[in-house]
């Protein structure tokens, strides 16, 4: 059986952490100063938003393509976890600091980065904390 978790509250349950930037790939663990600091900028972020209903889906070979460009967060969990009934191991989101929503792309096992995709609304906010928190040493 599959958990389900509160995305808002994801990082107690994660594992890793990969940055992406423009293909550049660093990976933290749980021992990591830096893991910890993404994990406090992703909750001060959602602090005030809400999830909504996602009208995108992702194809796995065009967002393995994206993630060459750009900065990228993955949050990857030790077992299969999901959130209103989409499971995942892996969550990814394109990080771009003046984007007041996004998506979280899932990926699983079985399908990869294909499926349905996870959408906040930061609600008088933005994602430049994080960026920041990601591409800063």
């Amino acid at each position: 059986m599959v958990t389900d978790i509160d995305l808002e509250n994801m990082t107690e349950y994660v594992e890793k952490i990969n940055v992406y930037n423009d293909g550049e790939i660093l990976c933290y663990g749980k021992r990591d100063d830096k893991f910890d600091k993404i994990c406090v900028a992703w909750q001060d972020m959602l602090s005030s938003s809400r999830q909504m209903p996602a009208y995108g889906v992702s194809l796995h070979g065009e967002t393995v393509k994206a993630l060459k460009e750009g900065v990228w967060v993955e949050f990857g969990f030790d077992k299969s976890y999901s959130n209103s009934g989409m499971p995942f191991e892996k969550l990814l989101v394109s990080v771009v600091p003046e984007f007041t929503g996004f998506n979280i792309i899932r990926y699983n096992k079985k399908a990869g980065y294909d499926g349905r995709c996870f959408y906040f609304d930061l609600v008088n906010n933005d994602m430049s904390q994080l960026y920041d928190c990601l591409v800063k040493q």
